[in-house]
């Protein structure tokens, strides 16, 4: 078992990284009298979440599986069976399954009675080492990314590997693009160590997976407790391909792509289009575009049938959250492990590329 801790304001919480079991008692001593609700999705809840419930002593809910689970209709559902099982404010929420769930059980749990504490049991790998962490909450709408949430930091996060062991290969592909990520931004030796190791994690072998997962939730807590409302421009750097990526999947349609697959496909523009700009070594952009497309994720627009669509990207990307006062704002890279937020890139320049860059 490693313990994490992620030192934010106003309150620090650990992430656990081992078996679930070492995660239930603390859940049940945070309940106190109450019985902590357990929120999942029926896949998920058939393959670990009746397990987890029924050491918990939780009354289970289920929402609906994937992207599909991130929207009002679902958000509605929830919080008003929060309101019929009278949840208080001491009451534990716990999320378990994929960043879908974890977005969603977030938010509401933000918003009932003004915030109720909430449990992550992440069970994809791209929840384990990203998303279950941070306290980012949200759901889609208006054919947007993530469009409404909230700042809602967990209280505990218990990331057990096994349940991995249940996810399909492209699930695990799309979770291992969030973990590349963290070696772009600002840790050169991490990625080193992914391309070296990288097969190894996709193949499930469990100390490369846990030396994995472990790596990104230190680095994303680092990052994290330095701009935790995401405001200084510190934690945008996590944003490294997600402008780009949040427009390949408004553009595909919510859920066709995902998450991680427009993430990988979106950090190799972001380094192909420092390249051009003169900003970034080609050999570092050769180098990650030939990592991610050995871990069997797209590389190339064409690849995500979005080939001459770069009129509709940059419109998306122009709605994108870090953008301020009219100007477009990227995280793009001076190399590999150097990251940077660039708050004024030309509109014009970035079309031309995503023109020529399907």
């Amino acid at each position: 078992m490693t313990v994490i801790s992620v030192e934010v304001s106003p309150r620090s919480y650990d992430v656990l990284v081992g078996p679930v079991e070492a995660g239930i008692e603390r859940i049940v001593d945070m309940a106190g009298n109450s019985a902590p609700v357990l929120v999942s999705e029926p896949r998920v809840f058939a393959l670990h979440g009746a397990r987890v419930a029924e050491a918990l002593g939780a009354r289970p809910l289920l929402v609906a599986e994937g992207e599909a689970a991130k929207g009002w209709n679902e958000l509605h559902k929830l919080l008003t069976a929060f309101s019929e099982h009278n949840i208080s404010r001491d009451t534990p929420i716990v999320a378990c399954g994929g960043g879908s769930v974890g977005d969603l059980v977030g938010l509401a749990a933000s918003l009932f009675k003004r915030g109720c504490p909430v449990v992550h049991i992440p069970t994809t790998l791209l929840s384990q080492a990203d998303s279950a962490v941070g306290g980012k909450t949200a759901i889609d709408a208006f054919g947007e990314k993530n469009l409404i949430g909230t700042f809602h930091q967990p209280a505990l996060v218990v990331a057990d590997p096994a349940f991995l062991d249940t996810l399909d290969e492209r699930q695990v592909q799309s979770g291992y693009a969030e973990i590349v990520k963290y070696g772009l931004i600002d840790d050169p030796a991490l990625f080193a160590w992914c391309e070296i190791n990288g097969r190894g994690v996709l193949a499930a072998h469990r100390d490369l997976r846990d030396q994995a997962i472990c790596s990104a939730i230190r680095a994303k807590a680092r990052i994290v407790a330095g701009d935790v409302t995401d405001r200084g421009g510190r934690r945008a750097l996590l944003n490294l391909g997600h402008s780009f990526a949040h427009a390949i999947e408004a553009e595909a349609g919510l859920g066709n792509v995902l998450h991680g697959e427009a993430v990988a496909l979106g950090m190799t523009l972001a380094f192909r289009f420092s390249s051009e700009l003169g900003l970034c070594p080609a050999a570092d952009t050769d180098r990650v575009a030939a990592h991610l497309a050995d871990a069997g994720l797209p590389v190339r627009l064409a690849e995500v049938g979005l080939a001459g669509r770069a009129k509709q990207l940059v419109d998306w990307i122009r709605r994108d959250k870090k953008n301020a006062e009219g100007q477009v704002a990227l995280v793009l890279s001076h190399g590999i492990g150097r990251a940077f937020l660039d708050r004024s890139v030309d509109e014009r320049r970035l079309t031309a590329f995503l023109v020529s860059a399907a």
